[in-house]
């Protein structure tokens, strides 16, 4: 059997508007590789007077890959990072030890017809490496891999795939491919990591001749090649990796192998002891509802 499982998440408001489909973590599986988030949002015809602004919030025990396939957002973060987020970029932003960051609307988007498109993914860091140093790093869309393989394009967003190897530096094995597939073409994915998913963007999928639904994630069995055909023209990415080393504890904005750790992070930024965005004058305050002993 090709497909493991179907997740089929569920709509979150992330306010103004803005919905997004939350696939991981799920009650089914925790994560795919690193990943243990994953957010859609959009396609979305953003409205004049919305406000998609996200104020600056903290970050510990994972990076943050941010890809948007329309729209541009403006990244700052407490390293005193300034980027403009655009489509075909990928941005990798460790937390580690603690970042905090914020993602406006580009002034020159404001109050005008825009649309916004894009996978806001999480990947959790290596028990080794769960306090690492804070960095952000931006890599462009031109040098990203990308190459023809018979009415499929590939982009190479992180790891390693038909021969090409994404410049983003991970901490662990990570897969994540932005593939464009021709009607009635497909794709053959070999030599997967150990853990991998296969999830439509657009268009009519199948997965080694089932259908594969949109708004659906498909947890693939990658003990051998798997076949993914459109039907129409689509869209889809790859994810995956190796497995996380062991159970991670999740509370709002928080990783960590260890409980202790996420209560910390919540009393530090209740306290406002996280370093400032520079420039920044607001923040989301900690959620009610405090984590767990």
């Amino acid at each position: 059997m090709s497909v493991t499982n179907l997740l089929k998440g569920h709509e979150k408001d992330l306010g103004g508007g803005l919905m997004v489909r939350r696939f991981l973590p799920s009650a089914v599986k925790q994560a795919v590789g690193p990943f243990i988030f994953f957010d859609h949002f959009g396609p979305l015809d953003v409205p004049l007077d919305a406000d998609h602004d996200v104020r600056p919030h903290p970050h510990i025990g994972l990076a943050t890959v941010t890809y948007l396939f329309e729209g541009a957002m403006d990244h700052r973060d407490s390293l005193g990072t300034v980027q403009r987020i655009e489509p075909g970029a990928i941005n990798w932003m460790t937390a580690g030890s603690g970042i905090v960051h914020s993602e406006r609307t580009p002034k020159d988007l404001v109050g005008k017809p825009h649309r916004t498109h894009g996978l806001q993914l999480w990947a959790a860091l290596p028990v080794a490496h769960e306090e690492e140093v804070a960095a952000f790093h931006h890599t462009p869309a031109a040098e990203i891999p990308e190459l023809d393989i018979a009415g499929a394009k590939v982009r190479v967003l992180i790891g390693s795939a038909f021969g090409q190897t994404s410049p983003v530096k991970t901490f662990s094995q990570t897969l994540y491919l932005d593939v464009v597939l021709q009607a009635g073409h497909e794709l053959v994915l070999d030599s997967l990591p150990a853990e991998a998913a296969v999830y439509p963007i657009s268009g009519e999928l199948e997965v080694d001749g089932a259908p594969l639904e949109l708004h659906t994630m498909a947890l693939l069995n990658t003990e051998g090649p798997q076949s993914v055909k459109a039907k129409s023209e689509a869209r889809l990415v790859v994810i995956g990796g190796e497995p996380l080393d062991g159970h991670r504890f999740m509370y709002w904005n928080f990783v960590s192998s260890r409980k202790e750790r996420i209560s910390q992070a919540a009393e530090d930024w209740e306290a406002q002891r996280f370093a400032p965005v520079p420039g920044e004058t607001d923040w989301i305050p900690l959620p009610a509802k405090k984590p767990s002993a």
